[in-house]
């Protein structure tokens, strides 16, 4: 795959396809300090004020899914950004393209849901664009989004940051998104209906940040799922990450699923959890913290930030052994988002 000359769905998926895309194409093409930092959103100094500036497009399908639609997803997704980067999210675009032929009932759905979603989030959207291709040259709507936010004196949160004995702690359970979009897609059942995780969480990282600003490390795993991201951290800071099998926050009905079809969890995409990296003496407060809050209620310590295998992250198993989670090459389920 790596060797094709044209684009595979791979590309899209958040891995190494997606990595290389990034890093061969549009880096060399525009390539700058700014973004070489790679966080999911960009810190901008302009005239002394800190922005954080993030934009992502979302074509997911089916467009609506157990737990959430296209429209939430759009804002969700752009407000994690900022959040991660501990901005406050304050204003967003929207831009629709929309295929000839869909019904104006289907895009009325997902542009309240927008607006639903952004009211619950405490964004504005500010201003927008829409635009229609040929039926058949789309797939219903797509939805672009971009957002700003204020980033709080004295925080500098970034992958660079990860530090050797901090605690690793996700937010909550982990594969719920990627498991309710592929029931819904291909029609499966798996017992108990899996619901998407999709949540604004610019507020559970204001918990976070008023007990400590200096949080190392925050990542929402979304496209590539948590390996992905703990991947990437560990090589951007040059450190190792070894996670705990039994520390892992796998719903029943997700593990149920990913064993049915033959997926990791830990590959399987997030819309509203985080991956946060914070200094030792700070875990307990911080996870405290995050449990007190609505959408941190299920945070758990899944492993730890180590000086050995740099780059690389393992996971210690129920049974003794080690196994390496290595970066994913496309994606197990493209399309989620």
């Amino acid at each position: 795959m790596r060797d094709q000359p044209v684009v595979v769905m791979g590309h899209g998926g958040g891995g190494a396809l997606s990595a290389e895309l990034i890093h061969d194409v549009f880096a060399a093409a525009y390539g700058n300090p700014v973004l070489a930092g790679m966080g999911d959103s960009a810190v901008l100094n302009l005239g002394g004020v800190r922005l954080a500036f993030s934009t992502d497009s979302y074509v997911v399908r089916p467009l609506f899914f157990p737990g959430g639609s296209l429209g939430d997803l759009a804002v969700n997704g752009t407000v994690n950004d900022l959040a991660m980067s501990g901005a406050r999210p304050a204003y967003l675009s929207a831009a629709f393209v929309l295929e000839e032929g869909t019904e104006l009932a289907v895009v009325d759905r997902i542009a309240r849901a927008v607006g639903a979603a952004a009211e619950a989030a405490g964004v504005t959207v500010a201003t927008g664009d829409t635009k229609v291709v040929e039926a058949g040259h789309g797939d219903g709507v797509y939805v672009t989004t971009a957002g700003v936010g204020l980033v709080p004196e004295g925080v500098d949160i970034r992958p660079q940051r990860a530090r050797p004995g901090d605690a690793v702690i996700v937010s909550g359970p982990i594969g719920q998104h990627g498991v309710a979009v592929l029931s819904v897609r291909e029609g499966l059942e798996f017992g108990a209906e899996v619901t998407s995780d999709t949540a604004p969480l610019a507020d559970l990282v204001a918990a976070m940040l008023a007990v400590t600003p200096d949080l190392h490390v925050l990542r929402d795993p979304t496209r590539g799922g948590l390996a992905a991201s703990l991947n990437e951290i560990a090589r951007a800071s040059g450190t190792g990450v070894r996670l705990y099998e039994r520390s892992l926050p796998v719903p029943e009905a997700v593990a149920g699923a990913c064993g049915f079809l033959g997926l990791d969890p830990l590959y399987v995409a997030n819309e509203g959890r985080l991956v946060a990296f914070v200094p030792p003496g700070e875990a307990d407060a911080v996870l405290a913290a995050m449990r007190a809050h609505p959408q941190g209620g299920g945070a758990t310590v899944i492993g730890e930030c180590v000086a050995e295998h740099p780059g690389m992250v393992v996971v210690a198993t129920g049974l003794g052994g080690t196994r390496v989670v290595d970066l994913p090459l496309g994606e197990q389920l493209p399309r989620i988002c």
